[in-house]
């Protein structure tokens, strides 16, 4: 621990001298050593690792240490980082299990999206704030970031349970209700709402969406089998599972739809026909980039925001909030599968992640947000994320992870 205090000091002098910007080798330095750091100790603690290393972007964040500050450059490896994470998970998982689920899924996904938005909405209408910026904070309210709660479930090997799989399914389609919701936000904030130009987005998104689940596994597969017989690079698995990753990352975006879900469909799409050797190259680059993604969402959280008590007051409302709507509207549209697999559903959607900020960027962009509000927004997307990986670990500590039962199986 000395010889880690003294990297510590020897790295934050180093950053005080780096004139401007710190060099690419430097930041990555510092982020993912730092990130790496804080989970060997989370880990040690018996804590989720990757609860370490988002308070390592806190950490060394504008908020305390003021070594990083969020910039293009990690922004570009926190994107990389996550879209490789749900690619990993989307090869862990088969479309038929998910299809099976969609009704099931469905109902989780839209009480997920409408009780937080009514509830956060109405607490800032509650505490005299404008009605615009109510709207703000429920839509930002609304989202999943479901990359954190998948990297819990990976890392368990918990992503083949009836709960996992519900959690996954239907963050897909809260992915496109939370879409609509923004774009309906923002046109309202504009002053004029399209519906036509609605109902065309959502159309494209589910449409995406059914068509790769439904029939991108077969497809893909036959398409990427012909074409590696014919070629001679080296990894040529490996590079054709890439090209399937980033054009469906990228249709998904053209569509209206995250890129994520993108990436996650093209796992999934190859999923049954998948070479080991890619989810070996695949979990390698995972492991590189995901420090990125999770430190920084630590990066954006300012806790010297919060030093006006009432501002304080209502983050912490708004948190409550954030974890009840979700606890209650997506357990409630799991009811189906016990009170167990509720509380798991129910805490697996309650991270926003990344995605909240976004919201809440958008409608600070726009003026129609104060920076307290865009603060206590970004509060809420940061401590659920914190707050959902020791609470999904309480919820499946009896699930016997897959690879647990295969052993006790052959034993």
């Amino acid at each position: 621990m000395a010889i880690a205090t003294a990297g510590g000091i020897a790295l934050a002098l180093w950053l005080a001298a780096a004139p401007g910007s710190p060099s690419v080798p430097l930041a990555m330095l510092a982020v993912f050593g730092t990130a790496k750091l804080l989970a060997e100790l989370f880990e040690r603690l018996n804590q989720p690792g990757i609860v370490g290393e988002i308070l390592a972007g806190v950490i060394i964040g504008p908020s305390v240490l003021g070594w990083m500050a969020p910039n293009d450059f990690l922004r570009a490896l926190a994107d990389l980082g996550v879209l490789f994470l749900l690619f990993r998970v989307g090869l862990e998982v088969k479309a038929s299990e998910l299809l099976r689920i969609g009704g099931t899924a469905l109902l989780v996904a839209i009480l997920g999206v409408a009780v937080p938005f009514v509830l956060g909405w109405g607490i800032l209408l509650a505490w005299g704030e404008p009605q615009i910026e109510a709207i703000f904070m429920g839509a930002a309210m609304v989202a999943t970031s479901v990359g954190i709660t998948a990297q819990v479930l990976a890392s368990k090997g918990l992503l083949n349970h009836v709960a996992s799989r519900m959690i996954l399914a239907a963050a897909v389609i809260d992915d496109v209700l939370g879409l609509l919701v923004l774009a309906l936000v923002s046109s309202v904030a504009r002053g004029k709402v399209n519906v036509a130009g609605l109902a065309l987005t959502a159309l494209l998104a589910l449409g995406f969406v059914f068509v790769v689940a439904k029939w991108g596994g077969r497809t893909v597969g036959q398409v990427v089998s012909r074409a590696h017989a014919r070629l001679r690079v080296s990894e040529a698995y490996f590079a054709l599972a890439m090209v399937v990753l980033f054009a469906l990352a990228f249709l998904a975006e053209y569509v209206g739809v995250a890129a994520i879900v993108g990436a996650f469909l093209a796992g999934m799409a190859l999923s049954e026909t998948v070479d080991p050797r890619v989810e070996h190259l695949a979990q390698g680059v995972t492991e590189l980039l995901v420090p990125f993604f999770l430190a920084g969402i630590g990066m954006h959280l300012d806790v010297k925001g919060f030093t006006d008590p009432s501002v304080l007051l209502l983050a912490l409302a708004i948190l409550a909030a954030a974890i009840f709507a979700k606890l209650v509207g997506c357990g409630l549209g799991a009811w189906k599968l016990g009170f167990r697999n509720m509380l798991r559903v129910g805490l697996g959607m309650m991270p926003r992640g990344e995605v909240g900020m976004v919201v809440a960027q958008i409608g600070l962009s726009m003026g129609v947000i104060a920076p307290h509000i865009y603060g206590v927004a970004v509060f809420m997307a940061v401590a659920t994320t914190l707050l959902a990986p020791p609470l999904l670990r309480l919820v499946y500590r009896d699930v016997v992870p897959e690879a647990e039962r295969e052993v006790v199986r052959l034993g």
